[in-house]
């Protein structure tokens, strides 16, 4: 049996490659497609309609309006979302919805509810208060026994944000995916002037970092950024924050002296010399306020409350007592620091970029900075599509960026 269904596509459809992908979803699953109304838009402000029937078997409808969906070409119906209960803690309804990390309406009793927390991967709970119904976002590990989920893709409404088709306003730049040959000292700029613009705005700056800015001679920097109240939260490893304040305390980082690029004797067991006076002192807050840490991006994380989450892992020396070494724990903090954030910079850390990437809505500004272009394109295959890279030197980075924000005049 052939099953036909109507789909709308709307905005940007054509210089966003929209239109052409769902074609091309249609044809590759095995179905047919008729274009039943299709209006373009003229300007380059203006946005485009498109409503088109899809018919194929009936084995075969659902995934492809699945695949529809999470590009943001949507069901016409009107139907309320199929919601059914969970049968145990952490255990989701059979066909539930797993979320995109784009903005996504829920139709309950009528009414179109915006998804609260959105971010991939995710099941969506819809609660009656007595204001009404919510709807939000759960990882399957949080799912309680009798939670109301979102199962198939009935009554769901996709919105996957456009960038600017030009490159007017503070986000204009973030066009151009990745690239090692575009003008650093101008990108670079264009980063300040959206951190800046962020910072403006009442908005939340959220600093992902690996050891390696660090040892690249970038440390300094950042603790300026973050003392000046650019930076709002830290989030990255036991790593990271070892070495920066082996660095305030012995001048190393890994033990290498900072300013000879020497290894000095006994260099190499600096880090965990490092870890024992932090265990010693209780922690990085207490060895800031014994006077043991007085310098350095962790210190200035505390002395102008600016949070950070250390993430644990199985290679970690140690680990300080502020790791967090239960890994849901660690993810549910990365992911509270993650729906506070509106822009997001990913300094030199692949594993902690791809973490904190997998807990941020489609619609947050991120800047991944790394001189390995496999990072950048590691997160953007994860779905972090609203993701610019910029392949370079961190070490260079974070000074010039810092430089531009605090140094240079507005225009």
């Amino acid at each position: 049996m052939t099953s036909t269904r109507t789909v709308e596509l709307e905005g940007h459809i054509i210089d966003s490659g929209m239109m052409q992908q769902a074609m091309g979803i249609v044809m590759d699953l095995g179905g047919d497609f008729d274009i039943e109304e299709f209006d373009v838009g003229r300007q380059k402000h203006d946005t485009s309609y498109c409503r088109m029937t899809v018919s194929a078997d009936d084995d075969d409808i659902q995934e492809i309006l699945h695949e529809l969906n999470q590009i943001g070409a949507n069901l016409t119906s009107t139907a309320d979302a199929h919601v059914e209960r969970a049968p145990a803690d952490q255990v989701v309804p059979v066909g539930f919805y797993s979320t995109t990390n784009h903005p996504t309406d829920v139709r309950y009793d009528g009414e179109w509810i915006p998804v609260e927390d959105i971010e991939m991967d995710c099941a969506i709970v819809v609660e009656e208060t007595d204001d009404g119904a919510r709807a939000y976002t759960k990882v399957l590990n949080s799912i309680d026994e009798g939670d109301l989920v979102v199962t198939d893709d009935t009554g769901i409404r996709v919105k996957p944000p456009e960038r600017p088709r030009d490159a007017s306003g503070p986000f204009g730049f973030m066009q151009g995916g990745i690239s090692s040959e575009r003008p650093s000292e101008s990108l670079i700029g264009d980063i300040a002037d959206a951190l800046k613009e962020t910072k403006k705005e009442g908005g939340n700056v959220l600093v992902v970092a690996g050891p390696a800015l660090i040892h690249s001679g970038g440390g300094d920097a950042l603790a300026r950024l973050v003392r000046e109240g650019y930076v709002d939260m830290i989030s990255a490893g036991n790593g990271f924050a070892t070495h920066d304040i082996e660095r305030g305390l012995y001048g190393t980082s890994l033990g290498m002296d900072m300013e000879t690029m020497e290894h000095p004797r006994k260099g190499h067991k600096h880090h965990i010399y490092t870890i024992s006076e932090v265990i010693r002192a209780g922690g990085i807050e207490e060895a800031v306020e014994e006077g043991l840490i007085t310098e350095g991006i962790m210190y200035e994380c505390v002395k102008n409350d600016a949070s950070y989450v250390l993430a644990g892992s199985i290679r970690d020396d140690g680990p300080l007592p502020d790791t967090i070494t239960d890994a849901i724990e660690a993810q549910n903090a990365i992911r509270e620091q993650a729906h506070q954030a509106d822009m997001v910079l990913m300094l030199s850390t692949l594993l902690h970029s791809v973490a904190v990437g997998n807990c941020l809505s489609s619609t947050t500004k991120t800047v991944c900075v790394d001189i390995n272009p496999a990072t950048v394109t590691q997160l953007l295959d994860r779905g972090s599509s609203q993701a610019i890279g910029m392949v370079t030197d961190i070490g260079t980075f974070v000074p010039t960026l810092a430089e531009k924000v605090l140094d240079e005049p507005d225009e």
